[in-house]
């Protein structure tokens, strides 16, 4: 992103409703652990799907907003991470999003990357790079996380 195209969309993002909001979000999924909540009070993934799709808010401000292919990959690699882990059963993966805070790494990728931060946009670019490959694995690993719920939630259910 050059300079003046950079200042910008800075300027836009200062005075963006949007980009305010998404800030709160990020407050308030990763500080105050609405995401890890969700996670432990609708079980089987369902809390952890509500808050992956909340999360596309940010993927949406990087495609329309900031208008970056590279950012957009890198905060969606950063969503589905935070999806499969969330997925891990047993109320394992709502403690590792307790740690995880994706919401606020995606604030500051979008930040850094129209604040022209180097060491972000290093990050972002090598993240776009392997996004293509992380995201088959990623959905094949999220797909086999909810059969691995479905059956499990299918043994508990035929005990009874």
């Amino acid at each position: 992103m050059n300079e003046k195209r950079r200042e910008i969309t800075r300027q836009r993002l200062d005075r963006s409703r949007s980009y305010a909001w998404l800030q709160k979000m990020a407050d308030i999924m990763d500080r105050y652990y609405l995401d890890a909540a969700l996670g432990f009070a609708i079980p089987g993934g369902i809390g952890d799907t509500i808050t992956a799709v909340a999360s596309l808010a940010f993927v949406g401000f990087s495609v329309f907003g900031v208008r970056s292919l590279s950012l957009s990959l890198a905060v969606m690699n950063n969503v589905l991470r935070d999806l499969l882990l969330g997925l891990i059963p047993f109320y394992v993966g709502d403690i590792i999003d307790v740690f995880h805070k994706s919401n606020r790494q995606n604030m500051a990728l979008i930040k850094g990357f129209v604040d022209g931060d180097e060491t972000i946009i290093k990050t972002v670019n090598k993240k776009a790079a392997w996004s293509v490959a992380i995201f088959v694995c990623l959905c094949v690993l999220i797909y086999l996380m909810f059969r691995l719920l479905f059956w499990l939630g299918e043994q508990v259910i035929s005990i009874f």
